[in-house]
């Protein structure tokens, strides 16, 4: 094992027009890699294109990319992983730029930036306005390590790839992807690469509000799991919040009178009170419980080696 093994990951559903040049480009790209198309319940030519052009080829029924990858992750064995879509939108060329940074620098992940070509189509208003808002709102929370967090196009660590959980199961699985990456502070970087336009008879799956409502609640899903004092704290502020805008006038009505004429609203006020500082003791407790599991994915990560030879070296069966 003089070289490293790289495995080209490419998770496809009906992606029959644009597959056979993905394929050729990321031979010509990296001549030495094993190229996997995994298809996911396509009603096209996609399978037949991806045989022709020598890939090989399996199949995860269970629909949505998150499920795709997870099953492409734990099947794959591989040194280095290349993951991307195969509609043709992203830039083979760059694939060997992305691996050589990984190595040269000894990081878990590289991420290829997208750049738009003058062709507008390439990315869509409310695609972009999106990958913005998902952007901010993940360096906000988790921390600032990438200008674009959505990207698809990433070249992985087999320590990364083995201890990732997998827990999404579509197109959000690049931000758990980031979201982990950034709680177990991995070494990463971004690449710029160019972004351009599907070919003709090609058409997105992604659904430009409805998944991105899907990836704006997988963002709280992992803050509630990763940061769960924050996100219940959170709640505890605006329930404090609402109680005392209740409050506040039976305090001014009670000083000036000594009485409480709007009883069931001073229950409420005192109801919510006591739920905000309930919500301050699960966000403590959950924290700890939090800390446990970032040491265990921690473990888990130490514990992978970084390539096959390592794996062979620990495990000689």
């Amino acid at each position: 094992m003089s070289s490293p093994l790289i495995a080209v990951l490419l998770p496809c559903h009906n992606e029959g027009a644009a597959i056979r040049k993905v394929i050729d480009d990321f031979r010509r790209s990296l001549p030495d890699a094993e190229i996997y198309v995994y298809d996911n319940n396509s009603t096209d030519n996609t399978v037949a294109e991806a045989k022709v052009a020598g890939a090989i080829v399996r199949t995860e029924l269970v629909q949505g990319k998150g499920n795709v990858i997870r099953r492409m992750f734990a099947d794959v064995e591989a040194d280095i992983y290349l993951m991307t879509d195969g509609d043709d939108t992203y830039d083979a060329g760059v694939a060997p730029a992305m691996i050589d940074r990984l190595n040269s620098e000894q990081l878990d992940m590289v991420v290829a930036e997208r750049l738009e070509n003058d062709n507008a189509d390439s990315f869509r208003k409310g695609h972009r306005f999106g990958n913005w808002l998902i952007t901010s709102t993940i360096s906000y929370l988790f921390g600032k390590r990438f200008s674009d967090s959505l990207s698809g196009y990433r070249v992985l660590t087999r320590r990364f790839v083995k201890s990732f959980p997998g827990i999404t199961s579509g197109f959000d699985v690049e931000t758990e992807l980031s979201v982990h990456a950034l709680r177990l502070r991995l070494p990463v970087a971004e690449v710029q690469s160019h972004y351009r336009s599907r070919p003709h008879g090609s058409h997105s799956k992604l659904s430009t509000f409805g998944d991105g409502f899907r990836i704006m609640r997988t963002i709280i899903y992992l803050l509630k799991e990763t940061r769960p004092l924050f996100f219940f704290s959170l709640i505890g502020v605006v329930l404090v919040a609402i109680s005392m805008v209740l409050a506040f006038p039976l305090l001014e009505t009670y000083l000036d009178t000594g009485l409480v004429p709007r009883f069931p609203t001073a229950i409420l006020s005192t109801g919510i009170m006591i739920i905000a500082f309930l919500s301050f003791a699960c966000g403590l407790i959950l924290d700890s419980v939090s800390q446990g599991r970032w040491e265990m994915k921690r473990s888990v990560y130490l514990s992978t080696p970084r390539d096959m030879k390592g794996k062979y070296h620990q495990d000689p069966g």
